[in-house]
């Protein structure tokens, strides 16, 4: 039976009454601190939450923070659900349909990453400008639900270009070193083998993790501007001697968790004022008619 957001969606908003958070976040492997940093209004277990899909994956925590960050009213998901679990893939639809049902508009989405690139490797960052979903599967497929989106859309500049030039400027304002490229979503739960690390390079590939495509999709169909960054954790199977674990990618998305951090409450930050700019347009528009 599918999960049904709605009732999510219903849950929550009863935790943190008249609260609209414009920001959805959705925090990745080992990248729960900045959970902490959020001024928090209500924290809810997804295990409570009734219709939300559960993680299972150590180093997510599995919870549903609303607050504010950089002063922006958020709500961020501390941990997050992969395919590789055995879930439904339309269950990953859920949490993104209840951002969008509490009036979320803009989706950041963070993930650990292995880099095709050996100058770019653990401690840096990647802002995502693209992407390849690897894993033939949709949380999208199916009947398509028109309360959200329509059947057919473009994914053309999902990652919004706008957004990036911003956390680009920010990057560089805070002296942190940035790199762009194209996410692979490789199914997992293994890591990839060197042949098909060859192979996704051939493909354009410039970073490669087990999440992110299915949260940009649905961001996406229900209209919601999206911006992605990697944490690298590792470069990928061929280019390091290092043997690739999930416990070294949880102890590896320590060297840059900081710098992300910063890099998020300073976008947030900068994303309120041009907001608060754009409604003075409109009030001083509307006022001269």
């Amino acid at each position: 039976m599918a999960l049904d957001p709605f009732v999510a969606a219903d849950f929550v908003k009863e935790a943190a009454p008249g609260f609209k958070p414009r920001v959805g976040i959705v925090l990745g492997s080992g990248l729960g601190g900045l959970a902490e940093k959020i001024d928090v209004i209500a924290s809810l277990p997804f295990q409570d939450i009734p219709n939300f899909p559960q993680s299972s994956v150590e180093g997510h925590a599995g919870r549903l923070i609303i607050g504010r960050l950089g002063g922006m009213p958020v709500i961020c998901m501390q941990g997050r659900i992969h395919l590789y679990e055995g879930v439904d893939p339309q269950d990953l639809a859920v949490p993104i349909r209840v951002f969008k049902l509490l009036g979320v508009e803009v989706l950041i989405v963070t993930n650990a990453a292995g880099s095709f690139h050996e100058e770019v490797g653990p401690g840096r960052l990647m802002l995502l400008n693209d992407h390849i979903n690897f894993t033939s599967r949709n949380p999208l497929v199916g009947e398509n639900d028109d309360r959200f989106g329509p059947r057919f859309f473009s994914m053309e500049e999902a990652y919004d270009p706008i957004f990036r030039d911003h956390f680009k400027a920010v990057a560089k304002e805070l002296d942190i070193d940035l790199a762009e490229g194209v996410y692979l979503h490789y199914l997992g739960p293994n890591f990839e083998t060197p042949a098909e690390i060859r192979a996704f390079k051939t493909l354009g590939a410039d970073a490669v993790g087990m999440s992110t495509t299915p949260e940009v999709l649905v961001a996406r169909h229900c209209g919601m501007r999206v911006a992605a960054i990697s944490n690298i954790t590792n470069l990928v199977a061929g280019l390091s001697k290092t043997k690739l674990s999930h416990e070294q990618t949880l102890e590896c998305a320590k060297l840059a968790a900081e710098d992300l951090e910063k890099l998020i409450v300073i976008f947030l930050e900068t994303l309120k004022r041009e907001l608060l700019k754009s409604h003075l347009r409109e009030d001083d528009n509307g006022d001269s008619q």
